[in-house]
């Protein structure tokens, strides 16, 4: 590889991971900005939330109410992924670490 396609080689790769580690900060900050939102979440689900779903389930709830939350898997779907997601984003994080 020669000067010229050596610096633009280099070029590309600063500008795609430039690109990315700007995505990820701004990510990162959106979803370090709902966290106390989704802990709330996390509370409703742990207590009215059954309460809520049986009035749903028993036509209490108007059907023109937008409900996803009442989903049965709704949530815990939520949960679940968040939990996977932080649990990856740990494992991408220490094995960049370990070769930087």
């Amino acid at each position: 590889m020669n000067q010229i396609e050596r610096i633009r080689h280099f070029e590309e790769i600063f500008e795609e991971t430039t690109a990315a580690v700007d995505k990820l900060a701004d990510a990162l900050e959106n979803y370090s900005a709902v966290q106390e939102k989704y802990f709330e979440l996390m509370n409703y689900y742990g207590s009215d939330w059954l309460k809520d779903y049986d009035a749903d389930e028993s036509g209490k709830v108007p059907k023109d109410l937008k409900r996803g939350v009442l989903s049965q898997d709704g949530v815990y779907d939520l949960l679940t992924k968040n939990r996977e997601l932080q649990i990856k984003v740990l494992e991408i994080f220490a094995d960049i670490l370990r070769k930087g």
